[in-house]
């Protein structure tokens, strides 16, 4: 039996993926790697896996067969397109400033005087993506669709919790409690926009239509409604 072209083929892909993020949260495999190759690689080569592993769970799901759970509406085609600005402006942001609580560039020189984007979420590359498949699976009603949208975007609404419960942890009771304060209660936009700034709103607007081009060269279909 050919592991390719079928359900199996994405089921094992969504399966590693998965496990893969999960291992991460294993504390004595995850001490192992960074005394072996500092946080700094940790996370570098954690990076890498998960887009290759990404990759491969979206080449998977273009290769299942297609069964339809609900037909696509006109309307549903607008929900990426409203979304991925938010989403690109969270990753762009989330990806160039230090942050001691997620995933991304880590806490080293993290100010909470000046958190960034902090001040809006905690976890703005995991928001990006829960976005990203979110508003993906609402077009795309089929199994293949929903094995590969489904599991992500239920990943990325976990995936806040437990981070928290790690890093409070790890940085202790009172040290959470300092650098988290930006992030919690309501949100000052003047601050928040005056600290992310305008490169960062420019550079996450910009790589929407720069995604948008590539997304049929890559997936093989049009994103635009």
């Amino acid at each position: 039996m050919t592991l390719t072209g079928g359900y199996i083929h994405l089921v094992v892909a969504v399966a590693v993926f998965l496990a893969a993020h999960s291992l991460t949260n294993v504390r004595p495999l995850r001490e192992h790697a960074m005394a072996a190759v500092g946080k700094g690689g940790f996370y570098g080569v954690y990076s890498v896996i998960s887009t290759v592993l990404l990759v491969w769970v979206v080449a998977a799901a273009l290769d299942a067969p297609v069964v339809v759970l609900w037909p696509q509406q006109p309307w549903m085609r607008w929900a990426p397109s409203l979304a991925m600005p938010a989403a690109c402006v969270l990753w762009v942001a989330g990806m160039t400033r230090p942050n001691p609580f997620s995933i991304g560039p880590g806490g080293r020189g993290f100010d909470p005087a000046r958190p960034g984007v902090i001040r809006l979420t905690r976890h703005p590359i995991i928001w990006g993506l829960g976005l990203w498949s979110g508003a993906h699976l609402i077009p795309n009603g089929t199994v293949a669709g929903v094995l590969l949208f489904l599991p992500l975007f239920l990943l990325c609404l976990a995936g806040p919790r437990v981070l928290d419960a790690k890093r409070r942890r790890q940085l202790g009771p009172e040290q959470w409690e300092r650098l988290a304060a930006p992030s919690r209660g309501p949100v000052d936009w003047p601050a928040l926009l005056a600290e992310v700034g305008w490169v960062r709103l420019l550079a996450g607007l910009l790589l929407v239509p720069a995604l948008m081009e590539l997304h049929p060269l890559v997936i093989g279909l049009s994103p635009y409604p």
